[in-house]
């Protein structure tokens, strides 16, 4: 993998980690942050020995959202929906067309659009004293980078609407009451425990992690008959797999399958 200057990229076996790097504020998104987790992201989507991935955030927030203090280059002509279409939407649809399952660590405050990088993810697992905050109505702004997308779906639009204009603070117990986390689990232990979770998914066969993951993405917008369809075709291609032969295989001799992805 590559180097960079506003993430930092672990790996932990068929784990990797990426890190938001930039703790002095809160890992707000520059122009740096939104380059290097963009090649981050694709570098370890393009890698088939990572079998699952965490985002999580360095020092005290996961994200604080995007970093108002930055100015523009070329004030006269920068247009804020050229730098969400053309930054921050190819990374998070890279997030969530991911051959990987990516799951969020969140840590702290995933406010504004680093609320959007959070819920992109298939899964998450936020701190106990950790909180989604959308902070956009505030300042006279909208949600972004698709969180109105995730909370209607999530919450549904009255719920959502809600926390869009008062700006709650949606703490980790309620996250995880309203479906927005997976689990909460102490501060200190927010790594450990979502590497253990990542560990255990990554055991798992990789062909149907991602496929499942592409069939319920497309669910989300699909009606019945699609569904179904678009289902027995990614079943056709696992049934065919070398991986499904294994779990068979695997299944009557009583032993662990070895997964090739494949």
């Amino acid at each position: 993998m590559g180097e960079y200057e506003a993430v930092q990229v672990e790996r932990r076996g068929a784990v990797a980690v990426v890190t938001l790097n930039r703790p002095d504020t809160l890992n707000a998104f520059d122009e740096d942050l939104r380059r290097d987790v963009l090649w981050a992201v694709r570098d370890i989507n393009d890698d088939d020995s990572v079998r699952v991935a965490i985002l999580t955030g360095a020092g005290r927030a996961f994200s604080a959202g995007a970093n108002l203090a930055e100015q523009p280059a070329d004030p006269g002509r920068f247009r804020v929906e050229d730098q969400l279409n053309g930054e921050y939407k190819p990374v998070l649809l890279e997030i969530t067309r991911a051959p990987q399952p990516w799951i969020s660590a969140v840590n702290g405050a995933a406010a504004g659009i680093g609320s959007a990088f959070a819920m992109a993810c298939d899964l998450t697992v936020m701190a106990d004293n950790a909180y989604i905050y959308q902070a956009f109505a505030a300042i006279g702004l909208v949600p972004d980078g698709g969180a109105t997308w995730h909370l209607a779906r999530t919450l549904g639009r009255k719920r959502a609407y809600e926390i869009m204009v008062t700006g709650e603070r949606i703490s980790a117990q309620k996250c995880l009451d309203w479906g927005l986390c997976n689990r909460v689990v102490p501060a200190g232990e927010l790594l450990s425990e979502s590497l253990r979770w990542a560990g255990e998914l990554a055991t798992r066969a990789p062909l149907a992690l991602r496929y499942t993951k592409e069939a319920l993405n497309d669910a989300m917008e699909e009606n019945l008959d699609e569904t179904i369809s678009r289902e027995a075709r990614l079943q056709h291609i696992c049934l065919g797999s070398e991986d499904a032969a294994e779990g068979a295989t695997a299944f009557l001799e009583k032993r662990a399958p070895q997964w090739k992805g494949r």
